[in-house]
């Protein structure tokens, strides 16, 4: 790659540099043919006034008719000319140099060839002669189509020589430049190339130094993060497929140990004994059952069936159901609704069920005696619901953990009287479903207070 965007920066270079050099010779070469038939205009400018005087003298053109030097006299300037003596001079030199006395010829008034350069073509520069008002004669000149001069052909050269001198050097410039981008922006990258093919093998501590604070640097913060994520997910899969084997383990043990003690005698087979096999049994069917209802809200495969619903309604139904549970837990039960309605769009039995299990979990987890407190209030977009217990309490750096599958805390979540520890994540999976969001903290009484925003849909008038 880095080769690629070498040649491409040098490439593109290479064609800036060409197009210019070409400008320029193309520019430079009518410009200096144009300066060329300027001074050659100028030349015939100063021979113009002596050839009038000339005519004036004679009468008419014959005298010059096979007479070379009377033509090249009469095209020199004279110092009694109007323009100052450096000046002629310099003029002399710089149209000798040109060879434009060469190339002008005299033409009388018909057009006729008269002396000077014997072949004019079409294409040629005139001044008129006059004579006592009258048009005598026409001064020509053949325009430059070319530089032929050696002088001029050699000052032409050297400008060649020039331009192709700092074409070079401007693309050794250009190459320099083209190595240094291309070695700059993709070192990082290479890095993140080669850090991604780590972390595709499974290396998720990997990590990738940020730089700068441009787009190359977000790349590296972005990399940073997928790495910590997938890192983490690794994590929380390795433990969730622990938890699910001891969690299924344990109750098929005991089944096991059960029906080999029924088998071999040491137990009666009577309605004790089968109940406790339901009992194990009912403990797998929950696992699986919530094992499925959380693989189908992780892929948002819940139905859902969202209609306008009061929310104070449904918080009645969940408590009433509730109180006589948590009641006989010895903990009591206070509710405190302030709107007299608030409506929400969702489902009723999931919104129920949300209920149920956060109500549940303070059953499970709060000590006795406690007190469970249940608040709902409104804000203009959205109602927030609390739901909070008494001690034991949550660390506040574990608050977070508490929606993470299997997660428990040791005293407060045991094994014997916890659930399956996968509750709180399926209320999570619910709350979102419905646009909300949901979070733990400390409660004022002691223990944890789990927080929810739903969106708020408009009373019915």
């Amino acid at each position: 790659m880095s080769a690629r965007l070498f040649l491409a920066i040098l490439a593109t270079s290479a064609l800036a540099v060409a197009l210019v050099g070409v400008t320029t010779r193309l520019n430079f070469e009518r410009g200096f043919l144009g300066y060329l038939n300027e001074l050659a205009t100028e030349r015939m400018a100063l021979a113009k006034p002596r050839l009038e005087t000339a005519y004036l003298q004679h009468g008419n053109w014959d005298f010059l008719h096979d007479n070379l030097n009377a033509w090249h006299q009469l095209l020199r300037p004279a110092p009694d000319d109007d323009l100052s003596a450096q000046s002629v001079t310099s003029s002399i030199l710089t149209s000798d140099l040109t060879g434009a006395m060469l190339r002008m010829s005299l033409l009388d008034r018909q057009n006729q060839w008269v002396a000077g350069f014997p072949s004019t073509g079409q294409k040629v520069l005139q001044l008129p002669l006059r004579a006592e008002g009258e048009t005598v004669g026409w001064l020509t000149m053949a325009p430059f189509q070319s530089v032929a001069d050696g002088g001029d052909q050699r000052f032409q050269q050297g400008q060649a020589k020039t331009t192709v001198a700092i074409a070079i050097l401007a693309l050794v410039l250009s190459a320099l430049i083209a190595w240094w981008v291309a070695r700059t922006l993709l070192t990082p990258v290479r890095r993140v190339a080669a850090a991604t093919h780590r972390l595709a093998a499974g290396h998720h501590d990997i990590r990738v130094p940020v730089d700068s604070q441009d787009e190359v640097g977000q790349l590296a913060r972005d990399f940073n993060h997928l790495a910590l994520t997938l890192g983490r997910n690794e994590k929380l899969r390795r433990n969730f497929m622990a938890d699910v084997s001891h969690e299924l383990r344990t109750p098929l043990g005991i089944l096991k140990g059960e029906l080999e003690a029924l088998e071999d005698g040491i137990v009666p087979l009577n309605a004790e004994a089968v109940m406790s096999l339901q009992a194990e049994v009912a403990r797998i069917g929950g696992l699986v059952e919530d094992l499925h209802e959380l693989a189908l809200s992780d892929a948002g495969a819940l139905s859902y069936r969202k209609e306008p619903l009061d929310l104070v309604s449904l918080l009645q139904r969940a408590t009433q159901a509730q109180q006589p549970r948590l009641l006989s837990a010895g903990l009591t039960l206070n509710v405190s609704l302030v709107p007299p309605i608030a409506m929400v769009t969702g489902d009723a039995v999931r919104l129920l069920q949300l209920l149920d299990n956060l109500l549940e979990n303070c059953r499970r987890y709060t000590d006795a005696p406690g007190i469970v407190q249940v608040t709902l209030e409104g804000s203009v977009s959205e109602w927030q619901l609390a739901i909070e217990d008494s001690a034991p309490g949550v660390p506040s750096d574990m608050q977070d953990q508490l929606f993470d599958r299997f997660f428990r805390i040791d005293g407060s979540r045991s094994r014997a009287t916890g659930g399956s520890g996968l509750g709180l994540p399926i209320c999570s999976n619910i709350v979102q479903a419905h646009g909300g969001h949901i979070s733990a903290r400390a409660s004022a009484l002691g223990g944890v207070c789990i927080a929810i925003a739903l969106p708020r849909e408009a009373s019915p008038t």
